[in-house]
Parts: structure tokens; sequence; C-alpha cells
């Protein structure tokens, strides 16, 4: 029943074994998500493939070295604990390294946008 710590995990463990690219169910909070790993150089493309209720979001993994770029992925928000942060509670992840992606009020973002919008929100998930 979680929809992000699913997606996550599928990346994490896709990239473990391999794969170039997964491929999971569509919701726009899960294209949002992707879109902004791959902003932050994470994954390599996301696409949108089918129409309607069929849709898939397919998601390119990306490799350095012949080695998984995604090293650990670490759930914070989950459906029966909401956690929350101000905006100056959001500090980097991994000093700095990693990234920790929130949704908030201007949509989804990494704790560097937020600190930069003055904006806090839901942490969904830290990623280094």
């Amino acid at each position: 029943m979680d929809t992000i710590g699913d997606f996550i995990i599928r990346l994490k463990n896709a990239g473990a074994v391999g794969h170039q690219t997964v491929s999971l169910p569509h919701s726009r909070l899960k294209e949002a998500v992707a879109n902004k790993l791959r902003d932050a150089g994470y994954v390599t493309s996301v696409e949108v493939e089918g129409k309607g209720v069929k849709q898939t979001l397919i998601v390119g993994l990306k490799y350095e070295g012949g080695k998984h770029i995604i090293n650990d992925v670490a759930r914070v928000s989950k459906p029966g604990r909401r956690l929350y942060a101000k905006v100056e509670e959001i500090y980097p992840v991994k000093f700095g390294k990693g990234h920790l992606i929130l949704s908030t009020p201007k949509g989804i973002l990494t704790d560097r946008e937020a600190r930069e919008s003055k904006v806090g929100g839901e942490q969904l998930f830290k990623i280094w």
C-alpha cells in the first residue's frame, strides 16, 4: 500500500541486479518523483506509455563504471507515520552527497531546492 516505498525499492533492487529500466504502474506522484530523481542525476530517463488506466511508468537507471549510482534509499515518512519538516529543520543528507525528497506546496522538491525556496513539507525519502 506504500506506493513511494515500493517505487524506491524497485529502483534500488533493479539496479542491484543490473537492469537498464524499471517498469511500474503510473501515478502522477511517482512520475513527479521520478522526474525529480532525473534532475538530481539518479536516473537517466522517465517515460509514460499506454493510455488511461493502463499507463506504465518506465524509468531508465543510471550506472557509473558498471556500478549503480543509487547506493541506498531510506523511507522517512510512512503511511502510518507522516513526518513533516519546517525549512529550518531540513539538513543536507550524507554531508551533501545525498538528497532528501520532499512533498511541498510548491511540488516535489529536493532538500536544496526547498531551502532555496524557503518552504517545508512532508519528508518522503532520503537517497544517496
